[in-house]
């Protein structure tokens, strides 16, 4: 293992590099081939010293008075971030979330491709959401096993994310996005991010409301 590949980049800087990926798409997009730290940093609305700081970590990339080439940045951040590989995705809740989630392009764009959706209604089982079928959430085993499934998402409940944690882990999924409205307790090994909508718009509401 090269030295690079030892490091584990700052969470914070793990998020900025998704902003730069998007950034370097839109130039290259424009018919840029290289860029500077400015444009890109102005381009991902972030300070200069500090996308300068976070493209350090990986590598001598850009050279001075030069810049960045653009679709060379962007290769190595794909690498980085993992998205140079197939990313096979299980959605968990066939609600209007998941349906919703299932149907986001931007994920096929980036890799990750939606392999399967369960959920427990037998109202919701058996119907069709684009091109998947909903599947019984009893079938989960045979579905992580026959999708070689990587990531879960989970739109359930709170409760019932819970008791889906335990079952991933136990069957060697370890990636879990969760929509669930409350803190989960995960296995050790188990990487787990939680996105709150209705915190998000409580933070916004109290933002709001201030002179």
């Amino acid at each position: 293992m090269s030295e690079l590949e030892a490091k584990v980049l700052p969470e914070a800087t793990v998020a900025r590099l998704t902003q730069y990926l998007r950034a370097l798409n839109a130039l290259e997009s424009r018919g840029m081939e290289r860029t500077s730290s400015g444009v890109l940093a102005k381009e991902a609305g972030v300070n200069p010293a500090i996308l300068r700081k976070d493209l350090s970590w990986l590598g001598s990339y850009g050279t001075r008075g030069v810049g960045y080439v653009v679709r060379e940045l962007s290769e190595h951040i794909n690498n980085t971030l993992g998205l140079n590989r197939d990313w096979r995705v299980l959605i968990l809740g066939a609600g209007n979330l998941g349906r919703a989630l299932s149907g986001y392009a931007g994920f096929t764009t980036r890799g990750f491709k939606v392999r399967a959706i369960l959920d427990v209604s037998p109202d919701l089982v058996g119907t069709d959401v684009g091109n998947l079928h909903v599947e019984s959430r009893s079938d989960l085993a045979e579905v992580v096993r026959r999708e070689e499934i990587n990531i879960a998402v989970l739109a359930v409940p709170g409760d019932a994310a819970q008791d889906l944690i335990y079952e991933l882990g136990e069957l060697g999924v370890n990636s879990v996005l969760s929509f669930a409205p409350k803190p989960l307790v995960v296995p050790r090994g188990m990487n787990l991010r939680r996105v709150d909508l209705s915190t998000e718009l409580q933070i916004l509401a109290y933002l709001a409301v201030q002179p």
